[in-house]
């Protein structure tokens, strides 16, 4: 991957994110971040990074919002909290992390034909609609979103899986799927994600 430098200016600051972001709950401490890099360090995939897990921090704090939804390290962030548990500060830094990847959902402003955003999103609507997921359903839907080409590739495989019956075409449903989909309106009306 190749990694861009560019110089941040005043006028990208989005004023105000910071806070926003510190004012979630799990998310307060980072005021506290000393920048001692002791996250990115420990970051199993930090090499893999536009920005270290450490820059991302600062990059909050300091209100540059556009560069931290956009770039790739929040998506490449494996949530195996060693961050979390290593910070002198006690900083919660993969829910902070986890923050910035619902936010770059909810803005839409995640990199064009990342593929983890574009799961994430069928993931909850599938579940929303059926309660349940359908592996074969999901993987096809991101593909096809993302990487066209790519899933012409896989379909050998894929047709493998379906005639092995590890895949199926078939969409389970529970039942009161309907009480799910209320679940989740709720919390998303909660944290300020949709419209009341």
């Amino acid at each position: 991957m190749e990694i861009k430098r560019t110089i941040k200016y005043e006028a990208d600051r989005v004023p105000g994110f910071g806070r926003e972001i510190m004012s979630v709950p799990g998310c307060e401490a980072l005021e506290h971040c000393i920048q001692c890099g002791t996250c990115s360090g420990v970051c199993p995939l930090s090499i893999y990074m536009d920005y270290t897990p450490r820059q991302v921090m600062e990059l909050v704090r300091s209100d540059f919002k556009n560069e931290v939804l956009q770039s790739h390290t929040i998506w490449l962030c494996a949530s195996c909290y060693a961050c979390t548990v290593e910070c002198p500060r006690q900083i919660r830094i993969t829910d902070i992390m986890y923050e910035l990847k619902q936010r770059a959902i909810k803005e839409r402003v995640y990199p064009r034909r990342f593929p983890i955003p574009v799961l994430a999103e069928e993931f909850t609507r599938m579940v929303h609609d059926h309660g349940r997921i359908s592996e074969t359903r999901l993987v096809s839907r991101m593909y096809l979103r993302t990487r066209p080409l790519a899933a012409v590739g896989m379909a050998g495989l894929g047709l493998q899986l379906l005639k092995s019956g590890r895949f199926s075409w078939k969409q389970d449903r529970i039942k009161q799927r309907e009480q799910i989909a209320r679940i989740m309106e709720a919390v998303d009306r909660e944290n300020g994600k949709t419209e009341a």
